[in-house]
C-alpha cells in the first residue's frame, strides 16, 4: 500500500492518515524515551534517501516548481532497484553538461549558427557541445518511451537532449534538468527537420560511392520509427555510431523503446551495463528520472487519488485497450478481462443474493479493493462497476470501481486529451497489482514508474476467445516493437 492517505491542500502533503511505516515512525522516534537520536537519524535519512530516490534525482531543485518530484515517493511503495553509482554520475555529468550547453546559451547560440551554415563540421573535441533533438510520433506512451531511449543515447553520446514539444504537451511535466529548459525553441531553424539531410540518403551515398568516404554532414535526421526504412538499421552497427558520434545535431524521431538495441550494440554495451546492473531497470529509473507530473497534473492525480483510492486496502490497476474496436465486441473485451481477474483472483466472483452470506476468513474487518479503469471506453468500468454494486462477492470483499476518463477515441495533438493520458498513467502506476493490455505502450509506462510486473491481457483483434486470458509479465521493462 502506499505511504500517503493524507489531504493535499494548497500544494502541501498534510501528515493525516499516513501509514506506520513514515509519519507515525517519524512521530514515535521523537516522542519515545527509548529511542535515541541515531533511531531518529536513521529514520529522517532514509526519508531523505526516499525523497531523492537513493541519488537518482538532484537535490538542488526548487520545491514549489515541481511538488511531484519531492512528493511521489509517498504515494508509492520505496522501490528495491537502487540506480547505480555509475549511472547516478553519468546523470550529474550530463546535468553539467546541459547546464553548459542548454537553449539560449552563449556556447548554444554559437555552435547552432554554426551548424546551420556548415555543411560538413566534425565534433572531435568532447568539450563542444552537441545536440541530439528528439520530435514526437504516435501517443503519448509511444512518445514517453522514446523519450527515455533517446535521453539514453544521449547520455552515451554526451549529447544535450532537447525535446520538441508542441501545445500538446504544454504543461504535462515538470523540466527534469537543474536550472534549465529541456524545450527546443520554437524558433530554432531545426524546429522542422525538412531542410535536414536524412540518415537514409546518407546510407544510400556510401553504397552508391564503394571506393570513396561519404562525409556525415553537420545535422542529420534519423528515423527510427515503427516502419523505419531498412537503412535505418544500420544505426545500430559500431560503424555507423563511429560516425554518428561526430556529427553535432542529430534529430531523431521514434516510437519505440530502442534501449534493448543499445544493450546490444558493441560500441555502447559496457557502458550501458555499467549503468544498469540490473538490466530490465532501465525505463524505471530513466522514466522516473525524467517525467515528474507538473503541479497542475499531480493536482489532478492527487485529488482523484485522495478521493477515491486512498483508503481501499488494495489497488487493482486496469489498463483496457482495445486494438480494433469494430471487429472486436465489447462483450469479447469483457470476458477476457474477468477470466483474467477471476481465474487469477484478482477480483472475486459475485453470488447471488440468496447465498450472499460471507465467507471472508476476518469477519471484523471487509477488505476494500479499489478498482481504477483505464479505457478510451467508459463501458468497461461501468460494466465493472453495475457488476460489483448489484452482487455480493463470495470473500465478502466490496469492490468499487473508478474509472477517471473515457474519450471514446484516441486524439492525436491534443493538449486536453494528453493531460488525462497523463493522468491515468500515473494513477495505474500507483497501483499494487496492474493489469495491462499487451503490446500497450501506455501499461509499459505504468508498469515501469510504478515497480510492477502486469497480467497482461492477450490481444484481441477479432470476436474470438483466448485462454488463458492473461499471463504474469517476467518484466517491468516495456518491449522493443521492431528490433
Amino acid at each position: 500500500m502506499s505511504k500517503v492517505l493524507g489531504k493535499i491542500e494548497n500544494g502541501t502533503t498534510t501528515t493525516e492518515g499516513r501509514s506506520a511505516t513514515t509519519i507515525g515512525l517519524k512521530n514515535e522516534s521523537i516522542t519515545s524515551s527509548t529511542t535515541n537520536d541515531s533511531t531518529m537519524h536513521a529514520v529522517i535519512h532514509d526519508d531523505y534517501k526516499e525523497k531523492f530516490l537513493d541519488g537518482l534525482l538532484a537535490s538542488e531543485f526548487d520545491e514549489t516548481s515541481c511538488i511531484s518530484r519531492l512528493q511521489s515517493h509517498l504515494y508509492r511503495k520505496s522501490s528495491p532497484h537502487k540506480p547505480s553509482s555509475y549511472l547516478i554520475s553519468k546523470l550529474r555529468n550530463y546535468e553539467e553538461i546541459h547546464t553548459r550547453c542548454g537553449p539560449n546559451g552563449k556556447a548554444y547560440n554559437t555552435i547552432m549558427a554554426k551548424i546551420l551554415h556548415s555543411k560538413n563540421i566534425k565534433v572531435d573535441d568532447a568539450s563542444t557541445c552537441k545536440y541530439l533533438i528528439w520530435t514526437p510520433a504516435n501517443g503519448l506512451g509511444n512518445q514517453m518511451v522514446s523519450i527515455a531511449a533517446t535521453f539514453l543515447y544521449a547520455l552515451l553520446t554526451n549529447r544535450t537532449m532537447l525535446v520538441r514539444f508542441r501545445k500538446d504537451k504544454q504543461g504535462l511535466f515538470c523540466e527534469p534538468f537543474l536550472n534549465l529548459t529541456w524545450l527546443l525553441p520554437e524558433k530554432s531553424p531545426f524546429w522542422n527537420q525538412d531542410h535536414v539531410e536524412t540518415y537514409q540518403s546518407v546510407i544510400e551515398k556510401e553504397k552508391a560511392n564503394k571506393n570513396s568516404k561519404v562525409d556525415f554532414p553537420s545535422s542529420l535526421f534519423l528515423n527510427l520509427q515503427y516502419q523505419a526504412n531498412f537503412h535505418e538499421k544500420f544505426f545500430h552497427c559500431d560503424d555507423s555510431q563511429a560516425l554518428l558520434i561526430k556529427v553535432p545535431l542529430l534529430i531523431l524521431q521514434s516510437d519505440q523503446y530502442f534501449i534493448p538495441s543499445l544493450f546490444m550494440t558493441p560500441f555502447f554495451n559496457k557502458e550501458v551495463e555499467a549503468m544498469f546492473v540490473e538490466k530490465d531497470m532501465a525505463f524505471h529509473h530513466l522514466g522516473r528520472y525524467l517525467f515528474h507530473p507538473s503541479n497542475s497534473a499531480w493536482r489532478l492525480i492527487t485529488n482523484f487519488y485522495q478521493a477515491h483510492l486512498a483508503k481501499a486496502d488494495e489497488k487493482i490497476g486496469l489498463q483496457i485497450r482495445v486494438f480494433n474496436p469494430i471487429s472486436t465486441p465489447q462483450e469479447v473485451i469483457m470476458n477476457l478481462v474477468l477470466n483474467c481477474t477471476i481465474h487469477n483472483k484478482l477480483l472475486p466472483k459475485v453470488i447471488d443474493m440468496k447465498n450472499s452470506m460471507s465467507t471472508s476468513s476476518d469477519k471484523n474487518k471487509t477488505i476494500t479493493k479499489a478498482v481504477l479503469v483505464a479505457s478510451l471506453y467508459p463501458e468497461y468500468g461501468e460494466n465493472l462497476k453495475t457488476m460489483y454494486m448489484n452482487k455480493p462477492t463470495d470473500t465478502g470483499e466490496v469492490i468499487e470501481v473508478y474509472q477517471p476518463s473515457g474519450e471514446e477515441k484516441q486524439k492525436f495533438n491534443d493538449n486536453k486529451h494528453n493531460m488525462k493520458a497523463w493522468v491515468d498513467m500515473y494513477l495505474l502506476s500507483l497501483s499494487d497489482v496492474l493489469v495491462t493490455t499487451s503490446l500497450s505502450t501506455f501499461g509499459y509506462v505504468a508498469q515501469g514508474l510504478g515497480n510492477l510486473k502486469p497480467w497482461l491481457l492477450y490481444k484481441l483483434t477479432n470476436n474470438e476467445t483466448h485462454f488463458p486470458a492473461c499471463v504474469r509479465e517476467f518484466s517491468m521493462e516495456p518491449c522493443y516493437h521492431a528490433p
